[in-house]
């Protein structure tokens, strides 16, 4: 193991053996997050009203305790601890397991032929093998990443393409994530941790992940949509690993209830039809 300190923040950083200074720092979700957790601990000092005022929490230190390479090379996941105290020795938890961010699709076929004011939707979803929670057919809304080129890209969009022949351009997304505001404010009227994304958090008690939910609206032609419906049942070949799955958008909160992400779009989704932002 060796020890640096880390040239912005002045916090010693342990590392194990095979992982690098550069490597670490290099790391996209470690800056990120040591960036916010920073900057949320200075709002103590800053805000009188902050209920840490009187006694302002610090990060002591950070023990990165392992890691995963991605095809031998790319830092993948990080797992740490970060000692962060008060001057009285009360403790924050710190076990953090570090994998940056993602973004979910919620993607919505209307018929062609349906009024505007229609409220018959369907929307796509992805049936595949997710280990950590022990499943190999987990239901959810697709995941994946929106790249430099403005596309929505990962396994989850690749099968969207195979099998429906969407491809999903930046320009015709809509971020439900950023439309609802999700920067809450203090008394005085001050933004709380107002560096945070503007996304879910569907594990913030020990991972960075956070997730913007996006939306895709499209009009499609009945027969196709009554095609795809019969087809896309979320059964899969032998061997296939990822399959794609057509419901009701009303059954969404069901089919979906296991998956953090497909609660959070029906949650948002209908607040802003509610308040006439969609």
């Amino acid at each position: 193991m060796s020890t640096f300190t880390h040239p912005d923040y002045a916090v010693p950083i342990t590392l194990p053996e095979g992982l690098s200074q550069e490597q670490l720092i290099g790391f996209h979700p470690f800056r990120s997050w040591i960036s916010t957790l920073e900057n949320s601990l200075s709002l103590q000092a800053q805000n009188r009203s902050h209920p840490f005022h009187q006694d302002p929490y610090v990060l002591r230190s950070v023990t990165v305790q392992s890691f995963d390479l991605f095809g031998g090379k790319r830092l993948g996941f990080l797992k740490l601890l970060a000692e962060v105290t008060n001057s009285a020795g009360e403790k924050l938890p710190g076990s953090v397991f570090l994998r940056g961010p993602s973004v979910a699709m919620l993607v919505i076929l209307i018929p062609e032929d349906a009024p505007v004011d229609t409220d018959e939707r369907y929307v796509v979803l992805t049936v595949q093998p997710r280990i950590p929670a022990g499943s190999l057919e987990f239901v959810e809304l697709p995941a994946g990443m929106v790249d430099q080129e403005g596309q929505f890209v990962g396994t989850a969009a690749k099968e969207i393409e195979e099998e429906l022949g969407l491809k999903i351009p930046t320009s015709e997304l809509k971020c439900l994530s950023e439309m609802a505001g999700m920067s809450p404010k203090s008394d005085d009227g001050k933004i709380q941790d107002g560096n945070l994304p503007q996304a879910m958090y569907p594990s913030a008690g020990g991972c960075d992940e956070y997730i913007p939910i996006y939306m895709h609206e499209r009009r499609v032609p009945r027969d196709t949509l009554k095609d795809w419906t019969g087809r896309l049942t979320g059964l899969r070949e032998h061997g296939e690993k990822i399959s794609l799955k057509l419901i009701k958008m009303q059954d969404l909160w069901r089919e979906g209830a296991r998956d953090a992400k497909s609660l959070a779009a029906v949650a948002l989704w209908e607040s802003l039809r509610r308040e006439g932002k969609l």
